[in-house]
């Protein structure tokens, strides 16, 4: 990049990188980490020992608050990665920080909530990595669907502006 041009104007300054973080890569993120949410509900106590309604809510909240932990993931990888305008993202650095920071707060969240304020608990059922005693359906999950996401994304990106997009 050189200083001084349009093109290099910093991301936050461009609203194309804006319309893409919250519209083409949450259009495709929310969606499918709402399934992944309901996919793993057996993978919980929760599955088994609430009602319906709290089933329910636990989805939504979930799914609204990885929805914002990918937004903020991305926008940090970002900033980590001083990404500058959308046209010269280096897409895997920028995903692999992106998913890096997403699984962290992930490790951290499972970790804090299932052992020691004990929000939650894994079901039998539930995969768990061999170190430290954290789902891997989750883990997983930070690990898949950003990914899936921002490629998506970037290919919806491409078509839109046609083969020179």
């Amino acid at each position: 990049m050189t200083k001084g041009t349009g093109a290099s104007r910093p991301w936050h300054d461009d609203p194309q990188v804006w319309h893409f973080v919250f519209v083409r890569y949450l259009v495709f993120f929310g969606p499918m980490n709402l399934l992944w949410e309901i996919a793993q509900l057996p993978l919980y106590t929760l599955w088994t020992q609430a009602p319906p309604p709290s089933i329910a809510y636990a989805v939504i909240h979930c799914t609204l608050g990885d929805i914002l932990i990918a937004v903020l993931a991305l926008l940090a990888a970002l900033g980590v990665t001083s990404a500058g305008p959308l046209d010269r993202w280096r897409w895997r650095r920028i995903g692999a920080v992106a998913v890096t920071f997403g699984l962290a707060y992930t490790a951290f969240s499972e970790w804090i909530n299932t052992a020691v304020r004990m929000n939650w608990a894994y079901s039998e059922w539930m995969p768990l990595t061999p170190f430290v005693p954290l789902g891997a359906s989750p883990l997983l999950q930070w690990l898949v669907l950003p990914t899936a996401a921002l490629a998506l994304a970037r290919g919806s990106l491409h078509k839109a502006n046609g083969p020179e997009g």
